[in-house]
């Protein structure tokens, strides 16, 4: 593959699948926080779990974004 695939490939523009990728790997680290900070709870350590879910809210806000981006620029 080279890096100059423009979606006659994959049958997705670079952009619009840069965006998809973009959501679905914001979508996963939220899930993965969720085992982080479970797992900082179990351990009685309130300071890292609380860590973990500020990232994890990141990543929720960032895949948001991402689904209101992609939604504009696919219905126009």
């Amino acid at each position: 593959m080279t890096n100059t695939e423009t979606g006659e490939v994959t049958g997705t523009k670079d952009k619009h699948y840069n965006i998809i990728w973009f959501t679905e790997a914001c979508l996963s680290n939220a899930l993965r926080m969720e085992v982080y900070a479970n797992d900082a709870e179990r351990d009685g350590d309130q300071e890292l779990a609380a860590f973990f879910r500020r990232a994890q809210e990141e990543s929720r806000k960032g895949a948001e974004q991402g689904k209101k981006l992609l939604a504009s620029r696919l219905s126009g």
